[in-house]
């Protein structure tokens, strides 16, 4: 390409022409990727860079200045910031990772007396459902379902499965409240 049709290409593109962006794609592209995979440890990395860098650039074509320089210098310019920013980004994960290494998980917390009491409660009251209700009720708290994860599980129609859930609930909190009233003084 002679240097003529690379003023016209670097005109083409600043004013937003996509054949001028796909011409220079083509011709710049490699010598972009090329950057990326001697700066990067990842193929994956050198591939990502190279698409965001002519993305940056299309978005950013407005700011480029044939009298400051030439099309691929300002495409290059714009990869090693990507690069850059891409091994910022690889080392704090390694950093991190190390971290998390050397940090033993934490014991796992001994339930309280009251919770443990809560949850035989709440068994002993989901007995006293429908088996559905109770089957609906346990895969939406238990299993943390979704309404239309259960609806699949079930073979219940979704709509079944909400009034299952909102009836089961009513019905599990009023015989605690029944329950409560019945034991105070």
């Amino acid at each position: 390409m002679t240097s003529d049709d690379e003023v016209r290409l670097a005109e083409g593109f600043v004013t937003g022409d996509e054949a001028a962006l796909r011409a220079a794609y083509d011709r710049w592209g490699r010598l972009v990727f090329a950057l990326g995979l001697r700066s990067l440890p990842d193929r994956v990395d050198a591939e990502d860079i190279t698409q965001q860098t002519f993305v940056t650039a299309w978005r950013g074509r407005h700011t480029f200045d044939p009298r400051r320089g030439t099309l691929p210098a300002w495409l290059l310019g714009i990869a090693r910031r990507q690069v850059a920013d891409r091994l910022r980004v690889l080392q704090r994960e390694a950093r991190l990772q190390r971290v998390l290494e050397r940090t033993e998980d934490p014991p796992a917390p001994e339930p309280s007396a009251d919770r443990v009491l809560d949850r035989i409660v709440a068994a002993d009251e989901l007995t006293h459902l429908v088996p559905q209700q109770r089957r609906v009720i346990e895969l939406a708290f238990y299993d943390d379902l979704t309404h239309a994860q259960i609806a699949a599980v079930t073979g219940l129609p979704l709509g079944t499965v909400k009034s299952h859930l909102r009836r089961g609930i009513e019905r599990l909190r009023t015989r605690r409240e029944v329950e409560g009233a019945a034991s105070r003084p």
